[in-house]
């Protein structure tokens, strides 16, 4: 178990041409992340594709388990030593749709989070999840969620009660949607007294343009670093153990 955990929150703006693009340009930001020390890096909400779910009506916009196009993502982690959540839709083996965050270790295995609280379009598209998934990570751990969970308080109580010292966001929040952000990160990490990590999608989307403002919150409801802009940016923290120990 480790006192610090250093963790980049990427603000991704998400390329054209599908997934194998995106996956290079993931490795781009792992890469930098790499060179602030972060042993994980969390990607927003279907980085891998962009939020566009018409494009889900096409095959090849869905992962599926041991996906050959992930190869070099799985390279990146066994190479750095880095875990990678990065977001996608995702088909399990028996067809299921889950708009899904995606967990790669660097010893090869993976883990995944699949968003419970779906909203819009999103209901006709995707099969909900029944929770925040709980990772581990130097003694750490991380429940994830994803963009609309941040907005349900037991989504995060569920992930505290299960132990989590970090409430990791991956999401797309737009522009005038600042202080509805501020407030669900804020709440989040302070009622469960624990570390909330967001990475929105950057740029341009289908639902309008983003806000940025990924960055990472204290367990006393304070941001403590945020993007400069709204698009593709790293930003990286050292969380502290000890920081949770003063306010549990």
């Amino acid at each position: 178990m480790t006192d610090a955990l250093t963790v980049s929150a990427v603000q991704y703006q998400a390329l054209e041409g599908g997934i194998i693009p995106n996956v290079q340009e993931h490795v781009r930001l792992i890469e930098d992340a790499e060179s602030h020390g972060a042993r994980l890096v969390v990607f927003p909400e279907l980085s891998l594709t962009g939020y566009n779910l018409a494009l889900l009506a096409a095959d090849d916009s869905w992962l599926q388990r041991d996906d050959p196009r992930l190869a070099d993502l799985h390279e990146i982690c066994r190479r750095t030593g880095i875990t990678v959540v990065a977001g996608a839709a995702y088909r399990e083996p028996d067809g299921t749709p889950r708009l899904a965050s995606l967990v790669i270790h660097p010893d090869g295995t993976t883990e995944f989070g699949f968003k419970t609280h779906l909203h819009g379009q999103e209901r006709e598209v995707f099969a909900a999840g029944d929770g925040a998934v709980v990772i581990e990570l130097d003694g750490w751990k991380i429940a994830l969620a994803i963009c609309f969970d941040a907005a349900v308080p037991a989504h995060s109580t569920g992930a505290a009660q299960a132990g989590a010292d970090i409430y990791a966001v991956s999401a797309l929040y737009t522009q005038a949607e600042e202080r509805r952000l501020g407030l669900h990160l804020g709440a989040r990490a302070m009622d469960n007294r624990m570390f909330a990590i967001l990475a929105n999608l950057g740029g341009s989307t289908a639902l309008g343009p983003s806000c940025g403002l990924s960055g990472f919150w204290g367990p006393d409801g304070f941001e403590m670093k945020k993007a400069a802009g709204p698009g593709t940016e790293v930003v990286t923290a050292i969380l502290q153990r000890s920081a949770l120990r003063k306010f549990r």
